[in-house]
């Protein structure tokens, strides 16, 4: 068994300003995704430049915070929220839903693509490699503030977390860090080195981020305001992740049965 290593979720504070891990991973995490945008936006290409990837990073930063936000409140505690108002904007205590922050992701591909006259996808497939360093550094987020811990384990890698009862517990926040950090980035590096047809590189990222998700949540402890969805097995996570891996499906099946090449080398 590990021995948790405490770590005060609050990095420093002057004054009324407090400054919180959580908040700095993000703050790497769109860091990283610019650096690596920029990086592949200096190899020859006809559409992107360095000033196109610094808007779609700006556009991506509100997608993530109000859509993560806005999703973790109607998906997982829609009435705390609603009896605690004021806790609306307290992000910095967690509660972040990948699948909203999704969804305001995509909404702002959707208004970038007809700024720059570019399609959904075309926006979608170059930025897709950059998200897994945001969800590594959003996961080990989650684990300084030991919140999202698995269910209880006798396995070698069980943690006794604060609050967690005295049982030890798989540390599930630092397996979807792994996972949907480490191998999705190298995955969707790899794949994306290459041109691949339009849709290709987005169907490939909900497929593994979807199926690397849905197997976390067997050691993930369900939301305790919901618990199991169904089947005693079923969780929300779980629920939410099926759409994305049919839809990335659909996705890569059409992308290579078109077999269409945007005009932008990824």
């Amino acid at each position: 068994m590990f021995t948790y290593p405490t770590i005060d979720p609050l990095v420093f504070s002057i004054g009324p300003i407090s400054v919180h891990w959580y908040g700095l991973m993000y703050l790497f995490g769109f860091l990283t995704a610019w650096l690596l945008g920029r990086y592949r936006a200096s190899r020859p290409t006809n559409i992107w430049n360095s000033e196109m990837v610094d808007d779609l990073v700006t556009f991506c930063v509100l997608g993530v915070v109000l859509g993560g936000r806005i999703g973790y409140i109607l998906f997982y505690d829609l009435p705390f929220y609603l009896s605690n108002p004021e806790q609306v904007f307290a992000i910095w205590n967690g509660g972040m839903s990948f699948h909203g922050g999704l969804l305001g992701v995509i909404i702002c591909f959707g208004l970038f693509a007809r700024k720059h006259k570019m399609t959904l996808f075309e926006v979608g497939d170059f930025f897709a490699p950059m998200v897994p360093p945001g969800l590594f550094f959003g996961r080990l987020g989650n684990f300084i503030n030991a919140e999202l811990w698995g269910r209880t384990t006798n396995a070698p890698t069980g943690m006794i977390f604060p609050g967690g009862g005295p049982l030890p517990r798989h540390p599930s926040q630092l397996y979807e860090a792994g996972l949907e950090g480490v191998m999705l980035f190298i995955i969707l590096w790899g794949f994306s080195a290459k041109p691949r047809p339009t849709r290709a590189v987005s169907g490939l990222f909900l497929i593994f981020y979807g199926t690397f998700r849905f197997i976390v949540e067997f050691f993930r402890e369900p939301d305790p305001q919901l618990g199991f969805i169904a089947f005693n097995w079923l969780t929300m996570g779980m629920l939410l992740c099926v759409p994305m891996v049919l839809f990335g499906l659909y996705l890569l099946t059409v992308a290579y049965k078109r077999n269409e090449y945007s005009t932008a080398r990824k």
